[in-house]
């Protein structure tokens, strides 16, 4: 008689597909991993997206490029490809030394990098023209100054590898990159039609080479279950791709998809063609869906009472959620990164941005201090859905239990909270729970410009291990913040922003122009106030984003609330999130961002801050209606 089969009998493989981040691991494949193994269950995990690079951008890999270039008629080769094949030999010699240099393991080769003789220097090299100095001097000196090898070897060989990824572009792939891998088959994309012609064309050597590579993880790993989560509509090509050669390598393979883009955008999902790659398709946290497949598959649970579960029933979707109460955030276990080479990421510095530096530069332990936003009322942020709206928060003694294994595990001690917006209250206990402990580590994350954080909290922020923080101070204007229901004042971001200065934390505003009913006048106004709070050393570092309205968000939810008419979605199947709208004021945003990027830059590196914010545009804009002193007296009267 056989013996009953258990769910923790299944062996799980977890896949983070391309491409996702290079300088360490997207924390989806960690946290289930971590979850799973905590629940008994045999359970691994792969980054493709980083094997993917390692093995395109190597000794082994570039005689592949050199093969595509050539195959190129001469008079259709661009810039780049010219360049790459004159210089095959010094790319052929530099590549592995690069890597091994971005990778932190060969610090030496740093000074031959900075000497300029050592790479071949492609189109991408001409962005350090905008750094040269009006003495024609050192181009770099203003960011590193005389001495940082490490730091300018560091950007130099980012450069290099941009460099090499537009040959693959170029001459292989035109739909490679770094992070946007393919964006647009996915991104809000309604029909499956442009998915799965791409996935029906002859494989591309990026494709090939991703082939090869799952099936070699797959053999390795002997798994009866796969899951892929995608974070970003530049992951689902890759996430597709490898999942349909799971299932022409091994059929008997079950494949699950999940992740931040499946919660976000096949949330009404009714394609049957995606199951001929994915048998289900699972929404929002993965932890309690997956326990109920395992059971229904160990036939302990039957098909209806599945959480939060797509799959294709007799030709059609089906859609099967049985009224569960998910897993409590006090319960997930702690992530886990065993089995994922942390020595082979690349640490790249692209961006001289400080804030975005930190996102792509170094290893960082991703944690979440608590489930779902506190906030949860935004206009334009998704707060119906599960992610965001269903806040549940775990002790500071777990959390900071959790802190120490994966100290333990990994061997580093930094961390980035990525929480929407982490409590302030939740950090001030992991703050006294580390200080306890008398535990160091340096950590950021994003969070809301409260008045909760006062000094005294920064303080004790930083003294916990606070470096950076990040928040949203969107448009900065208080009409739309209040239309926004952002819960905060221009005057206020400025007190807590200096707070944190003032406590030796770094801060990034995250920046939005495009809002319902933003006029010209807002827009200038509110970069107005964006001159003052660097001026008073209130923030160091921003990002302008152009406001999108997503179906699930306040504004999609109830456009004339806004003043805004949403547009008609296309007919589909597929995927559903961004939505056009009309808004009456008319106003030409993209023309007026190009304005706010060109003044950011410059504020950044210390440009134009006496300067009237009138000179950055290309048009006439009317006379900033806000004081020039306003931040500096909200600085001094709060």
């Amino acid at each position: 008689m056989n013996t009953p089969r258990q769910p923790t009998d299944f062996r799980i493989l977890s896949v983070i597909p391309p491409m996702t981040q290079l300088n360490t691991p997207y924390p989806a494949t960690a946290y289930l991993t971590g979850f799973l193994r905590s629940r008994g269950f045999q359970a691994e995990q792969t980054d493709l997206a980083l094997l993917l690079v390692l093995e395109l951008l190597s000794r082994a890999g570039l005689p592949k490029l050199k093969e595509a270039a050539e195959a190129i008629a001469p008079k259709k080769r661009s810039a780049t490809l010219k360049i790459f094949l004159n210089e095959y030999e010094r790319y052929l010699a530099a590549i592995d030394p690069a890597m091994a240099l971005l990778q932190g393991k060969d610090g030496s080769i740093g000074h031959r990098i900075c000497s300029r003789a050592f790479l071949p220097e492609g189109p991408r090299f001409k962005s350090l023209d905008n750094y040269i100095d009006d003495d024609g001097g050192d181009p770099l000196a203003w960011a590193f100054g005389a001495l940082g090898v490490q730091d300018r070897a560091r950007h130099l060989a980012t450069l290099f590898l941009n460099d090499l990824a537009d040959v693959i572009r170029e001459a292989v792939d035109t739909r490679f990159e770094f992070v946007r891998y393919a964006e647009s088959l996915a991104q809000s994309q309604a029909s499956f039609n442009p998915l799965s012609t791409a996935l029906a064309a002859p494989p591309t050597a990026v494709d090939t080479t991703l082939q090869n590579l799952a099936k070699i993880q797959v053999d390795r790993s002997k798994p009866d279950i796969v899951l892929i989560s995608v974070p970003f509509p530049g992951s689902v090509y890759g996430a597709f791709r490898i999942a349909q050669t799971i299932k022409a390598h091994n059929s008997k393979i079950l494949t699950v998809l999940g992740g931040g883009y499946v919660n976000t955008e096949l949330r009404e999902l009714a394609e049957p063609r995606l199951f001929d790659y994915f048998d289900y398709v699972t929404l929002d946290d993965g932890e309690k869906p997956l326990l109920a497949l395992f059971e229904h598959l160990a036939g302990q649970r039957p098909r209806l009472n599945l959480v939060r579960t797509f799959t294709r029933v007799d030709g059609a979707v089906r859609y099967f959620n049985a009224s569960e109460p998910d897993i409590p955030f006090e319960e997930v276990g702690t992530p886990t990164w065993d089995g994922l080479p942390l020595d082979r990421y690349l640490s790249l510095l692209d961006m001289l941005n400080p804030m975005h530096r930190l996102w792509s530069d170094g290893h960082w332990n991703k944690l979440t201090v608590a489930h779902g936003c506190y906030w949860k009322k935004c206009s334009f942020c998704d707060v119906s859905l599960d992610y965001i709206g269903r806040y549940d928060a775990a002790s500071a003694k777990t959390l900071v239990d959790r802190i120490e294994r994966i100290i333990e595990e990994t061997g580093h001690t930094g961390f980035h909270f990525v929480d929407e917006a982490a409590p302030p209250k939740a950090l001030r206990a992991m703050a006294e729970e580390l200080q306890r402990r008398n535990l160091a580590i340096s950590w950021w994350g994003n969070i809301r410009f409260e008045k909760s954080f006062t000094p005294e909290l920064c303080l004790q922020l930083a003294d916990s291990g606070c470096i950076a923080v990040s928040g949203g101070l969107e448009v900065a204007s208080d009409r739309l913040l209040a239309l926004m229901k952002k819960g905060v004042s221009v005057d206020q971001v400025a007190r807590v922003t200096r707070a944190f200065t003032d406590a030796g934390v770094l801060v990034h505003a995250y920046l939005m122009y495009g809002f319902p009913t933003q006029t010209v006048q807002d827009t200038v106004d509110a970069l107005e106030y964006v001159r003052q709070l660097f001026a008073a050393n209130c923030i160091q570092s921003g990002f302008f984003h152009r406001f999108s309205c997503t179906v699930h968000s306040p504004v999609g939810l109830n456009p004339a609330e806004y003043g805004i008419r949403l547009q008609p979605l296309p007919p589909g199947k597929f995927a559903k999130n961004d939505v056009h709208f009309i808004d009456p004021t008319g106003v030409d945003h993209d023309r007026l961002g190009k304005a706010l990027n060109k003044a950011l830059y410059n504020f950044m590196h210390g440009i134009g801050l006496d300067e009237d914010v009138r000179a950055w545009f290309d048009e006439r804009v009317p006379k900033p209606r806000v004081s020039r002193h306003f931040i500096a007296k909200a600085l001094t009267t709060g």
